[in-house]
């Protein structure tokens, strides 16, 4: 899916730490932080990610920071922009969430607050603890930011076997958002009262964040941007559908537990598997519907 080259975009609407150190506010990691940071993740909780989540009670340690530095997001200015550049393009997929989430959702009487969007390398400081790279990108509930290392989205291809196709890229974004939109409505703390199974409440705040995705993709081509007036998104091809499906099921638990330890437990699940990733992202794409999005009412989340 590819962006308008005339639509516009604020780079302010981004944090670009990379290059950046830590400014001495580490949050230390005790009485269960570390515990809900990884509760909290939102792509690639599976086996062997504990181990992995890089948590402690230092400062990010990101490397280059000079106080005066032009963060690089300060050049992303346009769709062309975002045609050409992976930071562009997640700050064109926030804008355009803005602008789609913000409308909807006022009918239901919820008022939109956007996300922050936070680019980082190496690790960074949130309000849910320090994290590091390797937890992939994830939304933290307690300063109500998105955190994505840019790397992640070449592992996603080269680790996870997904599309480098850039609405794969926009699906992961429109996801994280998606927790924002459950946290606002009270969705998201099922998934630290039922932390994991197959039918738990955290598959199905992931799978419900799946079709909040979809849903977006759904409507994104005919959100306009704000200043311009032209639609952020371009009409997206089978190709593009096709791109997003394979980020949705590159991450499927079923896949990552098979591609790690060989064998797949269902008890162990905190995403759902490939096959429920794709099809609730489908469901959100179809109908566009938020109420479509229920996932806790569900009693196949096989079958939406």
């Amino acid at each position: 899916m590819s962006f308008n080259d005339n639509a516009q975009f604020d780079p302010s609407r981004v944090s670009d730490r990379r290059g950046r150190g830590g400014r001495g506010r580490g949050v230390a990691v005790g009485g269960g932080l570390g515990g809900g940071l990884i509760l909290l993740l939102s792509l690639f909780f599976g086996p062997g990610v504990v181990d992995q989540l890089g948590l402690d009670g230092s400062s990010g340690t990101d490397s280059g920071f000079t106080e005066d530095s032009d963060p690089a997001i300060n050049a992303c200015q346009t769709g062309e922009d975002a045609n050409r550049q992976l930071d562009c393009r997640i700050l064109g997929t926030a804008e355009s969430l803005d602008s789609f989430w913000a409308p909807y959702l006022e009918p239901y009487g919820i008022r939109y607050t956007p996300p922050g969007v936070v680019l980082f390398s190496g690790q960074t400081d949130t309000g849910c603890g320090t994290a590091s790279s390797a937890v992939g990108p994830f939304y933290c509930p307690a300063d109500e930011q998105t955190y994505y290392d840019t790397a992640f989205f070449d592992d996603l291809v080269t680790r996870f076997g997904a599309s480098a196709g850039p609405l794969a890229q926009e699906y992961v974004i429109a996801h994280e958002f998606g927790h924002h939109i459950q946290n606002l409505t009270g969705a998201l703390s099922a998934s630290q009262q039922d932390p994991r199974g197959a039918e738990s409440g955290a598959v199905r705040v992931e799978l419900q964040a799946d079709c909040y995705a979809g849903m977006w993709a759904a409507h994104a081509t005919s959100v306009p941007d704000p200043e311009s007036g032209v639609p952020f998104l371009r009409e997206f091809t089978r190709t593009d559908l096709q791109d997003a499906l394979s980020a949705a099921s590159a991450v499927g638990d079923d896949r990552i537990q098979e591609s790690t330890t060989g064998q797949v437990n269902p008890e162990a699940w905190t995403h759902g598997s490939s096959e429920q990733r794709q099809a609730w992202f489908l469901q959100g794409l179809e109908t566009g519907d938020i109420e479509a999005c229920d996932t806790f009412a569900a009693n196949d989340l096989d079958n939406p």
